[in-house]
């Protein structure tokens, strides 16, 4: 079994920053691939940012905003968000893969084992 934790997640205007952070524990040797997704009220739960071996990658709106990066030695994984706009106000969840890792960075919410509690992030205008 693993654990996701995350935290960082606030209120903030546009325009501003926030780093979110994931801590995994439990078997995360077998981790394969982690995502960060997030869901807004209505909506379904959507990719943000994830890596594999295969790299890292970014869906359109946030490429050049956010970032994904990794501590392995502290098992977490980071997002940092700049330049925040309201429209990025949603429920943060960070994801973990143990499944084998077939190809590239995995976007869909089927293809990951493990979901963190999620964090609220809410940007004001």
């Amino acid at each position: 079994q693993v654990q996701l934790v995350e935290s960082g997640g606030g209120l903030v205007q546009a325009g501003g920053s926030l780093r979110l952070s994931c801590a995994a524990s439990g078997r995360t040797f077998n981790t394969r691939a982690m995502g960060w997704f997030r869901q807004a009220p209505g909506n379904e739960r959507e990719f943000v940012a994830g890596w594999s071996v295969g790299g890292t990658k970014y869906t359109d709106s946030v490429k050049g905003r956010f970032t994904i990066s990794r501590d392995d030695a502290a098992n977490t994984v980071y997002l940092q968000m700049n330049s925040l706009k309201p429209e990025d106000t949603a429920v943060y969840y960070c994801a973990l893969r143990t499944r084998p890792v077939l190809y590239g960075v995995y976007t869909q919410v089927s293809e990951y084992d493990y979901w963190g509690q999620g964090t609220q992030v809410t940007v004001s205008s």
